[in-house]
């Protein structure tokens, strides 16, 4: 099983992160089945401050490239991304319309 470590910033304000988390405490079942069906066997988030970092256990045929086709077909999904920018903010080196920029890994023991 491979592992993927990602981060991403929320906008600086209390009520939009807490409604962010609020959000995250019960996704919907649609958003769920779209991460298992992308090859995502396990998916956590971690907040400090503002900053918020993902670690995702996939499958060994897991590809970004299939799961961003998967989301890209699915509306209900387009919809929670959509929702979901109104709490995110890209990261200051993100590329155009990035979200969650994928992190290099410098250390393992």
């Amino acid at each position: 099983m491979k592992k993927y470590c990602l981060t991403l910033d929320l906008k600086n304000d209390e009520k939009l992160v807490a409604e962010y988390e609020q959000w995250h405490k019960n996704i919907w079942p649609e958003v769920a089945q779209s991460i298992t069906n992308s090859g995502i066997k396990h998916m956590e988030i971690y907040r400090i401050s503002t900053r918020l970092f993902m670690i995702m256990k996939v499958s060994d045929d897991f590809s970004f490239e299939r799961k961003n086709q998967l989301e890209a077909n699915n509306e209900t999904v387009q919809k929670w991304e959509e929702l979901m920018w109104k709490y995110q903010a890209p990261l200051s080196f993100a590329k155009p319309g990035e979200k969650w920029v994928l992190m290099d890994k410098i250390f393992e023991m």
